[in-house]
């Protein structure tokens, strides 16, 4: 009784975890899909709400914002933009390299956009404390350089006309890394005291991806023991301000590929954190630092300089910088999740993969193999459990009958059975459970990585983040017809119903290899539940982005060749022999 309680808690568990997948397909990721067809409408709302709630705040075009002020353009093989001379801010900025959606038009994806502009974004750095200082309204020049590009860094200057000279020098590497130096000499009688400070704002709450695995606000290690900090738009607001004393360390705001980043030196002593104020009516979300007040006596200088880090967030590239500036827990940057400790792996495995193929799709089948290798023990103690039970299936079915209207007795000669065979049900369930952190992981990879953005396989998959285009309701493109394009009918394809290729292949390999194990009981409804499951997971997971579904159909294509290979060395009947001989015109197995 004590086994079959196991075996019915097992039950319970594949079965809940597959509600909870479902609730996740069918319901968060279709509202994930709707809110991103209505992002450009959000945005309009956006900018309606924004005048309407400031009136006295001038609301701008990002072209008309750009025109006001004169500015400093930025090129680089990774970004393009300008700063502002008002303010000496970098608040216009794109992602060359990466783009908006798969079309030939595409933009590059907006980073920081400036301020009048609804939702503006945008770094900012000086000095603050006292009369005098610059601020964002100053009117700096260019002294020095022409365009800001790679080995060509450009010189700002600003004299206040009360005896402080400022001078700004920015430079950027050939990424998305910034150096900004901030040096005021104090040309006055008396000295002055000033402390440097650095911020990422944005202005107003951006337009949040609808998905439980992705942390979007402000990101951070600080303190003395550098510890992660994280603050979550969705709760930002309601939660006091959090700044803390740390050497070094960093602070930011990150989306879900993307991060803005305020590094001071790694030595400096530093406030640091996050904060959220209101400005006209406007929410005002910060990660900022202040370094200590500097005294700057008469005719002496002060020197202020910090990283300033604006870009996609490429696992090694943030490592690169961990290790050539001192950052900590830079790639940290990345949400790895609770689970970190198994999201790592997964990814240092597929990056080791990737660097033989250059293709993120083997990778993501070269690391199933590696994980089906490393498992194989105990699947082998399943399978191997699994082919005596198939075989044990007819004195069972005896049982069944002999005692159908006594069920403690049917139970009791079972688990006798099972005894005398030496065979543990359960072990069936072991590699799926096994497995489900690792599918976790994986999820987690390709949901917030920014090298699985966009990154394609082979033939129709074209980014393995996003879910597999094509339809079974026109014959996967042979029809001439966007089912999707109907508004009722798309609204449902959005979910489930929208049945690719790669989710066909992966409920074949699931149904394969359950038709080649035995249900884990003799119970009618049990057997219903264990024979639908991969007729459930194919609608279930048919929206999921396609890397998984290759993960799980090239995991089921190995442990289906497993599954075989031990129960024809078995002589244990299974599908495959089974329609081999229907082919061949054979006989069945004794």
């Amino acid at each position: 009784m004590e086994q079959e309680n196991s075996r019915n808690t097992i039950t319970f568990m594949i079965v809940a975890m597959a509600m909870l997948m479902a609730y996740y397909v069918l319901v968060l990721q279709p509202a994930e899909k709707r809110r991103e067809l209505n992002a450009l409408r959000a945005k309009a709302a956006a900018v309606q709400q924004v005048a309407l709630g400031t009136p006295t705040a001038p609301v701008l075009s990002r072209d008309d914002a750009l025109r006001a002020s004169p500015r400093v353009q930025i090129k680089t093989p990774a970004l393009q933009g300008s700063i502002s001379l008002r303010g000496g801010r970098i608040d216009d900025l794109f992602l060359s390299q990466y783009h908006v959606s798969l079309a030939k038009d595409a933009p590059p994806v907006e980073l920081f956009r400036p301020e009048g502009v609804p939702l503006a974004y945008f770094a900012d750095f000086g000095w603050t404390g006292a009369t005098g200082a610059p601020t964002g309204l100053t009117d700096w020049r260019q002294t020095a350089g022409g365009e800001l590009s790679p080995n060509h860094p450009v010189v700002l200057s600003y004299d206040n006309g009360q005896g402080l000279t400022f001078q700004r020098t920015i430079a950027v590497d050939d990424q998305f890394m910034f150096t900004v130096s901030d040096t005021v000499t104090n040309h006055a009688a008396q000295a002055v005291t000033l402390a440097p400070y650095a911020s990422v704002q944005r202005q107003g709450k951006p337009q949040l991806t609808p998905n439980i695995l992705i942390h979007e606000g402000g990101v951070g290690a600080l303190g003395d023991d550098h510890h992660l900090q994280l603050q979550a738009f969705k709760n930002w607001k309601d939660k006091a301000d959090t700044l803390l004393p740390s050497t070094g360390g960093w602070a930011g705001i990150t989306d879900k590929y993307w991060l803005a980043a305020v590094i001071p030196d790694q030595h400096e002593a530093v406030t640091a954190g996050f904060r959220v104020s209101s400005v006209r009516g406007i929410d005002v979300y910060e990660a900022n630092y202040i370094g200590r007040p500097q005294a700057i006596a008469p005719g002496a200088s002060a020197t202020e300089t910090r990283h300033i880090f604006a870009g996609a967030k490429r696992v090694a590239l943030l490592q690169s910088y961990e290790q050539t500036l001192g950052v900590p827990r830079f790639d940290d940057g990345v949400d790895w999740g609770n689970l970190w400790f198994i999201t790592r792996p997964v990814f240092w495995l597929l990056s080791f993969f990737h660097g033989l193929t250059n293709n993120w799709g083997l990778s993501i089948l070269g690391m199933t193999l590696v994980v089906k290798v490393l498992l194989f023990p105990l699947a082998y103690r399943s399978f191997k459990s699994a082919s005596r039970m198939k075989q044990l299936q007819p004195q069972m079915e005896e049982i069944r009958k002999k005692f159908e209207k006594d069920p403690a007795k049917q139970q009791q000669e079972t688990m006798a059975l099972y005894q005398r065979e030496k065979v543990n049900p359960l072990a069936g369930c072991l590699p799926i459970l096994v497995q489900i952190p690792i599918f976790f992981a994986l999820t987690k990879v390709l949901t917030v990585s920014a090298e699985m953005r966009q990154a394609p396989f082979f033939g129709w998959i074209h980014d393995l983040s996003a879910s597999d285009p094509t339809s079974f309701l026109n014959l996967f493109g042979l029809i001439p017809w966007d089912p999707g394009a109907t508004p009722l009918i798309g609204g449902l394809l959005g979910g489930a119903l929208h049945i690719g290729v790669w989710p066909l292949l992966y409920g074949f390999t699931q149904w394969l290899s359950t038709a080649m194990n035995p249900p884990a009981s003799q119970d009618p409804s049990q057997k219903i539940v264990y024979q639908i499951m991969p007729l459930m997971f194919t609608f279930m997971m048919a929206q999921t982005p396609s890397g998984l579904l290759i993960y799980w159909a090239w995991s089921g294509a190995l442990t289906v060749a497993q599954q075989y290979v031990i129960m024809h060395r078995a002589g244990v009947d299974n599908p495959i022999d089974g329609a081999i001989r229907r082919l061949t015109g054979q006989k069945a197995l004794a």
